[in-house]
């Protein structure tokens, strides 16, 4: 997956992170186990505002959720995803929120002209960082999965 960039100033606000420079590892750690994404066996470093996640992941979802998570934190401006995954698929697209954006209008710009009621496609492919298809906010970076 690479390099991911995201918006520095937006996202979840972790103990010890600001605008300048993003939460340290173990806080980090701490996101991913809070919406139930594996950490164990993961190595993530720290520097500024950049995060490197290293190890293994259970698929290639698994790795863009990790990546997300991680990146979408105050203070975090790009995670290196240098994960291996078991059970590679195709990736997904990954769309920053714009103001005025909702799950619908993103499905009709990333999947055509009347496709908006596949947001429930990227509602889900984002869960569990998402709570509510109505929970999202500019600058928040999202999975925008294949179509079958």
């Amino acid at each position: 997956m690479g390099l991911l960039n995201f918006i520095k100033d937006v996202g979840e606000k972790l103990f010890g992170a600001s605008e300048a420079k993003a939460a340290t590892a173990d806080e980090l750690k701490k996101e991913l186990d809070k919406h139930g994404l594996n950490a164990d066996g993961l190595q993530i470093s720290v520097d500024g505002d950049k995060v490197t996640v290293a190890g293994e992941a259970l698929s290639t979802e698994a790795a863009e959720k990790i990546t997300l998570a991680l990146g979408n934190t105050v203070g975090v401006a790009q995670v290196d995803n240098q994960l291996k995954v078991k059970q590679a698929a195709p990736e997904a697209k990954m769309y920053t929120v714009q103001k005025g954006d909702n799950l619908w209008k993103i499905a009709e710009a990333q999947y055509g002209k009347g496709q908006g009621a596949k947001n429930t496609l990227i509602f889900e492919a984002n869960k569990p960082m998402l709570t509510s298809p109505d929970k999202i906010y500019p600058g928040q970076v999202l999975r925008i999965p294949p179509l079958a």
